[in-house]
Order: C-alpha cells, then sequence, then structure tokens
C-alpha cells in the first residue's frame, strides 16, 4: 500500500480543479461524479440564467457543487493519512 499524499497537497489539487483531489487519493469514481456535476450545473445554471448576470451568477450552480467537493476531498484525505499515521505507530 503506498503512503497517503499529505491532506494539504489534496487540497490544493481539489481547488485547481474539481474532482482531482479525489482521484489524487484514489477515489476517481467519487472525483470524476464531483467533476460531472460540476458541469452539468453549471451549465444548467448558464441556461436558465439571464445574459445580464455576472459570470459567478451565471455558473453558480457548479460552483457550488465544486465548493462541496474541496473539504470533502480534505476530510477524506486527511483521514487517510492519520490512518496510515496510527498503523505505522
Amino acid at each position: 500500500m503506498r503512503k497517503p499524499l499529505n491532506p494539504y497537497f489534496v487540497l490544493l489539487l481539489a481547488i485547481i480543479l474539481p474532482g482531482v483531489g479525489h482521484v489524487a487519493i484514489g477515489e476517481a469514481r467519487r472525483g470524476l461524479v464531483f467533476a460531472f456535476f460540476t458541469l452539468f450545473f453549471g451549465v444548467l445554471t448558464y441556461l436558465f440564467s439571464t445574459p445580464d448576470q455576472s459570470f459567478i451568477a451565471r455558473h453558480a450552480g457548479g460552483i457550488f457543487i465544486w465548493a462541496l467537493s474541496i473539504p470533502d476531498a480534505y476530510r477524506r484525505a486527511r483521514m487517510a493519512y492519520a490512518l496510515a499515521e496510527r498503523e505505522r505507530s
């Protein structure tokens, strides 16, 4: 079994792109689901908003899902890291 990634590195990856933090810790399916729903809700809110809205408002659904994925990836990485540390000692 490989050594778990540092949770702060996973946090950085999750901030850069949705789902990448999950993929990095070995939870590719969960990461791809987050990436899919980020894209899906971003497009959905874009289609149903008016053109005079800001970029953030037009993509709010996707940004919301992305924001949910960031602490989830960090928390899962932190738990895996702590478990590996506990098993080592």
